[in-house]
């Protein structure tokens, strides 16, 4: 079996792409990042998919973006909250986190390089999100360009690839395609900004993205909102 490397954040769009990775014959090892997030209860949702998908090398590593701060993920700022998507302001919202993606896929391709791996998967999606320049196919294409120009298996081989199956899915695709494979959604969080007891707010950008994902797709969100959506 082919190895490759899965970001794995505990949402539901990277829990997605885990199934589908599987899906396609990888062997996955699944890195997850501790960088700060106020949402820091989606990492134990991410050790539960894991050893739910089989994984057995899942890599939990610590990169404290809060020394850098600007996100309402890793500041105090407070998080954006609406009473629907159709509020939800154009533009670069708050909370996305300057250099996230970048960082963690660097991380990525230095263990897929460990791991003689060529492959990466990434569950950004260009469709259903919130903005974020970092989830567009653009830069995931001139990543992976950077990525074989600046690795020796990049260079010797040419054969490094970032999957980003996701990107140009609607947030209800992605969910379909999910549960054609099996995926217990159950399992996800997406909220920005849970409660204490690690319920879903139901009114962050993430949290309403995804109801309405669930909304279009035509089935129930099995996760619990405080508001009780």
């Amino acid at each position: 079996m082919k190895k490759a490397v899965v970001l794995l954040s505990g949402g539901l769009d990277s829990t997605t792409c885990l199934a589908l990775a599987k899906e396609r014959g990888f062997d996955v090892t699944a890195l997850s990042f501790n960088y700060g997030q106020r949402h820091v209860g989606e990492l134990a949702r991410a050790q539960q998919i894991a050893a739910r998908a089989g994984v057995v090398d899942h890599r939990m590593i610590w990169v404290d973006l809060r020394a850098f701060g600007g996100s309402a993920l890793t500041d105090e700022i407070d998080v954006p909250k609406h009473p629907g998507v159709r509020e939800i302001g154009a533009g670069v919202p708050v909370t996305y986190v300057p250099g996230r993606n970048t960082i963690f896929l660097s991380f990525a391709v230095a263990l897929a390089e460990v791991l003689s791996s060529s492959d990466i998967f990434i569950g950004v999606n260009a469709v259903d999100y919130s903005g974020y320049p970092d989830c567009r196919p653009e830069f995931i294409q001139a990543f992976q360009e950077a990525a074989r120009l600046g690795t020796v298996l990049g260079v010797t081989t040419g054969e490094l690839t970032i999957h980003a199956p996701l990107t140009g899915m609607s947030k209800a695709e992605i969910i379909r395609q999910g549960l054609a494979l099996g995926v217990d959604y159950g399992l996800t969080t997406s909220c920005y900004d849970p409660t204490p007891d690690d319920r879903a707010c139901g009114a962050c950008d993430a949290c309403l993205l995804r109801l309405k994902g669930f909304h279009d797709a035509g089935v129930t969100d099995p996760i619990e909102y405080e508001c009780g959506s």
